[in-house]
């Protein structure tokens, strides 16, 4: 029987859960799926994620591929994963794509996107899938310096020192902040990111919301490719991978 090479789409509550790469000892998204897959097959699957979510990040829309011969029809593997899977996370859109896709390799962009709640009551039913700050932001001038992201930059300022890529330079589509109601929601979508560049994009960008920044700022701290330039970094909770695209 040949192998087959089957994409999916999950969908994941990631607070309770150590990011999504397999680590000893920790409850991870790809180690409950391998798990379930594995138990499904009858053999050891290997499942390999576009993105490595950190820790308390969730997502809408992360792709994954695993390679298995067996004779289940496409359309009945995410019904069967998903019966043995956690509450938490879910399996949908299943196909089986050609030997040479490259899921991580072959895609064109990303979107993330963040929430923060300014209310002055938390918000104790989203709390884990939200940054908590009680305050008034200036919306408009987040979203000027939000703007200046848009395009092919070196964005080191806004890596983690433990990235060890060596090219900082990325394309953001676009990097738009809206609010609705007490809610304020960032969204950048990009070719791809660096480690935790998307929680220090948007821990910058409130500096600038709270008036602690000058809109302009950014411009300075893109400039500077260097981390101690940015603003801090943003709690994993607000974060969400919304989609990815091939």
């Amino acid at each position: 029987m040949a192998v087959r090479n089957i994409k999916f789409t999950v969908l994941y509550d990631g607070s309770r859960y150590h990011g999504w790469q397999v680590q000893l000892g920790l409850d991870t998204i790809q180690q409950q799926l391998k798990r379930v897959a594995t138990e499904l097959f009858g053999f050891e699957v290997n499942v390999t994620g576009a993105s490595r979510t950190d820790a308390g990040v969730s997502a809408f829309g992360q792709s994954a591929i695993m390679q298995v011969e067996s004779p289940v029809p496409t359309e009945n593997i995410a019904k069967a994963m998903n019966h043995r899977l956690p509450d938490d996370i879910f399996i949908c859109d299943v196909q089986e794509v050609p030997k040479g896709f490259n899921v991580i390799g072959d895609v064109t962009n990303k979107m993330y996107r963040y929430s923060i709640y300014t209310g002055e009551v938390r918000p104790v039913l989203e709390v884990s899938h939200c940054w908590y700050v009680p305050a008034s932001f200036d919306v408009e001038s987040m979203s000027r310096a939000a703007g200046v992201l848009v395009g092919k930059h070196d964005f080191k300022s806004f890596a983690s020192t433990a990235d060890e890529r060596t090219s900082s330079v990325r394309t953001i589509f676009r990097c738009d902040v809206a609010s609705e109601g007490d809610w304020v929601y960032i969204e950048v979508e990009g070719d791809g990111f660096l480690y935790n560049m998307v929680r220090n994009v948007v821990g910058s960008l409130v500096e600038v919301g709270l008036g602690r920044w000058d809109s302009g700022k950014m411009k300075e701290v893109l400039a500077a490719v260097d981390r101690r330039a940015a603003g801090p970094i943003a709690p994993a909770g607000g974060l969400c991978l919304m989609w990815i695209k091939y």
